[in-house]
Parts: C-alpha cells; sequence; structure tokens
C-alpha cells in the first residue's frame, strides 16, 4: 500500500469527504477504487469510493460507501489514507510514491535500508527509512538520486556527507 494523503474535511451534511493527497495528478482516483484508510495506527479499513470530483491537482472531493453522515465522516476526518500501488500504476514511473518498498542504497554507504514511506515536503520529496535502528529522512531530489530499477526495486542515490552521521548522533 501506498499513503496518498488524508481526508481534511467533510463538506456538506450527506458524509462527503475532501482528499487531500500528494500524488499530483487529477486523474488517478476512480469510482469503484478502495481507499485504505487507517483508523487507528496499523488498522486500515476499505472505504470503496461511491462519487469523487476532483478540485486541483491536490484534492479531491469525495462520496465513499456506508458513509452517508457528516456524524460519520468527521470520525475520518485527519486520518491517512492508502491506496494498492496498482491503482497508481499510470502515474510517471518517477513518482517517489512508487518507490515504497525500493532499497535505498548510498554510493558510499551500500544499503541504507528499506523506504518505508515518502513525505512530500512541498519542494522536495524525503524517503523515511530505517538506519541503523534509527528513522532517517533522505531527500529524494535530482542531485542525490542516481538510478531507479523497478525490476531490483532499488533507488540508488548519493547522500549529502554527514546527513546519516546526524542521524545516528541524535
Amino acid at each position: 500500500m501506498v499513503r496518498v494523503g488524508k481526508i481534511v474535511a467533510t463538506h456538506g451534511i450527506n458524509g462527503s469527504l475532501i482528499l487531500s493527497h500528494i500524488v499530483g495528478n487529477a486523474k488517478w482516483l476512480k469510482k469503484g477504487d478502495a481507499l485504505m484508510i487507517e483508523v487507528q495506527k496499523g488498522n486500515f479499513i476499505p472505504y470503496f469510493v461511491a462519487q469523487l470530483k476532483a478540485n486541483g491537482n491536490d484534492e479531491y472531493l469525495i462520496n465513499v460507501e456506508e458513509v452517508e453522515k457528516v456524524e460519520v465522516a468527521k470520525r475520518l476526518i485527519s486520518k491517512h489514507v492508502y491506496v494498492d500501488g496498482n491503482i497508481l500504476s499510470l502515474l510517471p514511473t518517477d513518482s517517489p510514491l512508487l518507490w515504497i518498498g525500493f532499497n535505498l542504497i548510498d554510493k558510499k554507504v551500500g544499503t541504507v535500508g528499506l523506504i518505508e514511506d515518502v513525505i512530500h515536503t512541498g519542494n522536495q520529496w524525503l524517503a523515511k527509512v530505517m538506519y541503523q535502528n534509527k528513522e532517517a529522512l533522505i531527500p529524494l531530489i535530482d542531485q542525490t538520486i542516481e538510478h531507479v530499477n523497478f525490476k531490483a526495486k532499488t533507488v540508488k542515490v548519493t547522500i549529502p556527507d554527514g546527513l546519516l552521521d546526524i542521524y545516528l548522533e541524535a
């Protein structure tokens, strides 16, 4: 599963939700697609899209099956939303969202760890990895990315000198 965003608000009184996403494309979600909403840490419930309307490239107004009242919809506000990676398969292959589960390999250090998540900070993407039992955030920008191999599921990077040391000292 790939985290794509979160529910940020309700809309109206019929249980409509506003999904803010980081996909950067308004055509990836379809009626009938399953959204896995993390209702508690590690606990996902599937909700199927009944209706949707794109609101720019980073937001959808959606209705999901079995959520027909604003009171029920309010319980989903601020919950993270995940989708099966196949839903995003039409995205350009340079989307870091598709790299979750890939091994991050540094030119000098070698294998850093598995990309557990990617975070979009507005100007750049960050890979979240566990490096020597510490959570590390590694920039995924043109200057650091050397090569992405989809078959081998690897992302080769050149991590800026000293960045990994910061996490070890913390």
